[in-house]
C-alpha cells in the first residue's frame, strides 16, 4: 500500500458523507420552499464530489498527486448523490422565477448520464426542452418518462403540449412552402 493511501481513503469517505449531509440539508430547504438555499447546498455537495469523481481530472493530478480509488460501494454513493443533486437542482430551478430552462435541461441531462431511466430527470428535461422551443426532442424525453409513469397527469399534459406545438410547426412549414411554390 502506498504511503498516505489509508488517510486518502478515510478522507474520501468523509467527503462522501459530507456531500450526503449537504444533499439532505438541501432537501429540507426545498421542502421549506427555500429554493435558493437548497440550490446552494446541492452545489456545495457537487463540489465535494467533483474531487472524488474518477471521470474528472483535477489540477493536482498534473503535478503527480495520487487520486483516491473508490470502492464499488463508494462509487455507487458518489453517483447516486450526484444524480440526486442534479435532479434536485433542476426541481429547484423550475420553482424559481424566471425559470432558466437551459440550466434545468443541463442538470437533467447530467442526471440522465448516470441514470438514463430516471423518470424525474426525463420529465424535467422534456419540460425544459419544450420551453426552449424543441418539441420533437421534448416529446422523446416525455415519452420515455411516460413509460416509467404511464398515469402521471403532468407527463401526459406536457406530451399533449409538445404534440400541439409540433402540429403548429408543421402547419407553419406547410404554409411557408405553399407560398414558395404557388
Amino acid at each position: 500500500m502506498e504511503p498516505g493511501a489509508g488517510f486518502r481513503a478515510r478522507e474520501a469517505e468523509s467527503q462522501l458523507q459530507e456531500a450526503v449531509r449537504l444533499k439532505v440539508q438541501g432537501n429540507g430547504r426545498y421542502r421549506e420552499g427555500r429554493y435558493r438555499d437548497a440550490i446552494g447546498q446541492y452545489h456545495r455537495a457537487l463540489l465535494l464530489l467533483r474531487g472524488l469523481d474518477p471521470d474528472v481530472t483535477t489540477p493536482m493530478e498534473s503535478f503527480g498527486a495520487a487520486r483516491v480509488t473508490l470502492n464499488p460501494q463508494q462509487e455507487e454513493m458518489l453517483r447516486g448523490t450526484q444524480v440526486d443533486c442534479y435532479n434536485n437542482l433542476a426541481a429547484c430551478l423550475l420553482r424559481r422565477q424566471p425559470v432558466c430552462f437551459a440550466r434545468v435541461r443541463e442538470y437533467s441531462v447530467k442526471a440522465l448520464q448516470w441514470q438514463p431511466g430516471s423518470v424525474k430527470a426525463l420529465y424535467r428535461a422534456g419540460v425544459a426542452t419544450l420551453e426552449l422551443g424543441d418539441p420533437e426532442t421534448a416529446l422523446q424525453y416525455l415519452s420515455q418518462a411516460s413509460r416509467g409513469q404511464p398515469n402521471d397527469p403532468n407527463v401526459k399534459k406536457h406530451i399533449e403540449i409538445a404534440e400541439e406545438r409540433m402540429s403548429k410547426n408543421l402547419q407553419k412549414e406547410k404554409a411557408l412552402y405553399r407560398g414558395m411554390f404557388n
